[in-house]
């Protein structure tokens, strides 16, 4: 009796339709993710069980890091339909900037700070800033790189907003008059998540020292900014 052959079929599979659909999902991730936005260091938060998520769009973020340097990071409008694109984040930061300074030149008349155009164009740009008033002009002359290197490097004296236990709003010192420009920056909506204390996250590492911290949230009960969130790390199993 002969021997049944068996009909090779061929082992080729068509990869067009898989193909298709990798790349379908990875458009989609693609236009729905939220990126991480660039921050001078990194932060190694607290634990807590809370699963409250900080909102994307208008938020002052205050970003504390180990060794008590102190940055904001301003978020507008993420539609830049809303008020004509008025609220998105590059005019709110401008606004913000020119309030800043005017607040700041009329406290220091002899210690004026002048920026040109290009120099506000280029603060407008800036996801997280930190400097004193007197080093900004140079700050912002820097290349992007220079800037990273500048205001990422911990030991340099001039990077972090200065703050103290300042209560004499009178006199206010320098994280106070940025958190006042914010507030009065125009854009209703994050006036009103300041108050209803959506408008603030505080961001510090979980080692950084408590005195820096309680400075930071004192400023803001001085200021009646008395609702802020404070953001955490998820607490796993095995905290």
């Amino acid at each position: 009796m002969g021997k049944v052959k068996i009909k090779r079929k061929s082992t080729l599979i068509d990869m067009t339709a898989m193909s298709d659909v990798t790349v379908l999902l990875l458009t989609f991730f693609m236009l729905t993710s939220t990126f991480l936005q660039k921050e001078p260091v990194t932060v190694l938060t607290p634990s807590s069980v809370s699963e409250i998520k900080v909102p994307t769009n208008n938020l002052a973020s205050i970003l504390v890091s180990p060794n008590g340097k102190v940055f904001i990071s301003v978020l507008g409008e993420a539609d830049p339909t809303v008020a004509d694109g008025e609220w998105a984040s590059e005019p709110i930061r401008k606004q913000i900037l020119e309030n800043a300074l005017g607040e700041w030149n009329r406290l220091h008349p002899s210690n004026k700070v002048s920026l040109t155009p290009s120099e506000i164009e280029t603060f407008t740009k800036l996801n997280m800033f930190g400097v004193p008033f007197t080093q900004l002009k140079a700050f912002l002359d820097m290349s992007q790189t220079e800037q990273d290197k500048f205001i990422s490097n911990m030991e340099n004296p001039a990077a972090g907003i200065p703050v103290n236990d300042n209560r004499d709003l009178e006199k206010p010192n320098e994280f106070q008059i940025w958190m006042r420009a914010i507030y009065s920056s125009g854009n209703d909506n994050l006036q009103r998540a300041l108050k209803r204390g959506e408008g603030i996250a505080v961001k510090a590492d979980k080692g950084t020292p408590y005195a820096v911290v309680h400075d930071v949230l004192d400023n803001l009960q001085t200021l009646k900014m008395n609702r802020f969130s404070i953001m955490t790390a998820l607490k796993s199993s095995e905290d």
